[in-house]
């Protein structure tokens, strides 16, 4: 079976072991990278770009068929894509192109106001006709909120809600390391829920032509 190789941009390995099981559900091999510096968690804009070089020279096994950027601003995927021959996706845009389909209003909730910037040029490029209604933010410190799931999820749903009432038909929930969230908060949001790994890991099968696991 064709390998895929999941890059996780910040330096926490168990962010890692918990995005590839995401993936996994729909591809039947997936390994992990985790950044071998910078934070454990991508908050600002510098932290994004320091990851984005880690990614763009990362050494890439051979025999790898795809490759999945697990952040949700897709730092370094442009820059592996152009050194390498497989399919390289970044969760972001492919979350961007799967809330957009239909001609859907989407909107984006995350916990990194510093970022809400590069977010929304991510969402404009990756899904250009899409009808993008913006970021939503999740009150509170993203490093607090990422070790309380309880508080993470309420905030996070709060601002779904907010996004729904706004016209949001789908919301993506931004980040990789919120992958987890994203399922917890599935089947309690009142518009569809948009789980970047999981898309991203959707995309990369069609791209390899792999069956349903």
């Amino acid at each position: 079976m064709p390998r895929v190789l999941l890059i996780n941009p910040n330096s926490n390995a168990a962010t890692t072991r918990t995005m590839c099981a995401i993936a996994g559900r729909v591809l039947p091999r997936v390994e992990g990278w985790t950044a071998p510096a910078g934070p454990p968690l991508l908050t600002t804009p510098e932290a994004l770009a320091e990851a984005g070089a880690h990614v763009a020279s990362a050494a890439i096994p051979p025999g790898i068929a795809g490759v999945i950027v697990s952040a949700f601003g897709d730092p370094g995927q442009a820059a592996l894509a152009a050194r390498l021959a497989c399919p390289v996706i970044g969760i972001g845009a492919a979350a961007a192109r799967a809330a957009a389909r239909g001609g859907r209003a989407f909107a984006v909730v995350t916990h990194t106001p510093a970022l809400e910037t590069s977010i929304d040029d991510l969402m404009d490029n990756a899904a250009p006709g899409g009808r993008y209604l913006g970021t939503y933010l999740a009150e509170g410190d993203p490093l607090r909120l990422s070790n309380d799931p309880e508080k993470l999820d309420a905030a996070l749903l709060c601002a779904v809600k907010l996004a729904h009432r706004d016209g949001a038909e789908a919301v993506i929930i931004g980040g990789g390391p919120l992958g987890e969230a994203a399922d917890r908060l599935a089947d309690h949001a009142p518009c569809i829920l948009i789980s970047p790994i999981l898309l991203a890991a959707v995309e990369m099968r069609a791209k390899l032509r792999l069956p349903s696991v």
